[in-house]
């Protein structure tokens, strides 16, 4: 892009070298009085000067042009930026929320299974108990380990659960990482295209 386009300020310079190489050309080449010579510089002075301003208007216009572009573009990358950050927090917030949801159902289920559980290994255990007393230690031991299982199973959900949220929060703190990076690549990219242009 800035291949295609003119340096205002080489233009200028340009411009500026061309007129006063074509005036001096002129001068030398058309035999003149002096008086007329004069004039003629005046004439042609006056012109320079006038073409030097107005393109030291037209170079302070695109200079603002190029600041006003640069502050919008700006503006719009930290707009997009701030977001992405948001969108980024909704959805750790809403898997959080899910995960929890998902831990306290898992839980209420492995009560109800172990209430389930505990109340059929204690009907078994009146049972056992008429028949022998050796029969009710039994039931007793199974129905202890039956509970450390489900106590090792609820544990288990809970670490899933807990591994399952902080993998959801890394994965958001690297997408906002990620969008300030690229973020902060455009903001400097547009810096610099506001530098050169300027």
């Amino acid at each position: 892009m800035a291949d295609n386009q003119i340096n205002t300020k080489d233009f200028i310079i340009g411009t500026l070298v061309g007129s006063f190489v074509g005036a001096a050309t002129a001068l030398l080449l058309a035999p003149k009085s002096g008086k007329e010579l004069r004039s003629d510089l005046n004439d042609s002075a006056v012109q320079v000067k006038n073409r030097a301003t107005e393109l030291a208007g037209t170079a302070q216009e695109k200079g603002v042009e190029w600041k006003d572009k640069a502050y919008s573009t700006t503006s719009d990358l930290t707009k997009k930026a701030v977001d992405v950050t948001s969108d980024l927090s909704k959805t750790v917030a809403d898997k959080s929320q899910e995960l929890t949801e998902s831990v306290k159902q898992k839980t209420a289920d492995l009560k109800d299974v172990v209430e389930d559980k505990l109340n059929d290994a204690q009907d078994k255990a009146e049972d056992v108990k008429d028949s022998a007393g050796e029969k009710l230690d039994d039931a007793k031991d199974k129905a202890s380990d039956l509970k450390d299982e489900v106590s090792d199973k609820i544990e288990d959900v809970k670490k899933e659960a807990a591994d399952k949220k902080a993998e959801a929060e890394e994965t958001a703190s690297k997408k906002t990482a990620e969008v300030k990076k690229e973020t902060k690549q455009a903001v400097n990219e547009v810096k610099k295209e506001a530098n050169k242009k300027s």
